[in-house]
């Protein structure tokens, strides 16, 4: 069994900064990518940004040059650091991991930017 704890998020100013973790436990022989998403309220879900086994990644237009991902292989964690905050990356941020073809989720965390 695979969980993925998140901490971080929270109320910031706009042009603020916060920073998200995504912590992987369990059984795990090899992740073959993490990501985070988030879900504004009444949108759809959508892909924040991204990291391959490989170590590539891609991000949302929206956040090129704002959000970075990374992580810590030896920990199975995964990070974003979100730079010069919008009040539209106001949303709920997932944890999303892809583990020997299985999808894993994490409960989400609150992000709120104000204006």
């Amino acid at each position: 069994q695979v969980q993925l704890v998140e901490s971080g998020g929270g109320l910031v100013q706009a042009g603020g900064s916060l920073g998200l973790s995504c912590a992987a436990s369990g059984t795990i022989f090899s992740i073959t990518l993490m990501a985070w998403y988030r879900q504004a309220p009444g949108k759809q879900r959508e892909l924040v940004a991204r990291i391959f086994g490989g170590g590539g990644t891609d991000y949302l237009d929206s956040v090129k040059g704002r959000f970075t991902i990374s992580r810590d292989i030896a920990m199975r964690t995964v990070y974003l650091k979100m730079n010069s905050l919008k009040s539209e990356d106001t949303a709920i941020y997932y944890c999303h991991a892809v583990i020997r073809g299985g999808n894993y989720w994490g409960q989400g965390t609150q992000v709120t930017v104000s204006s």
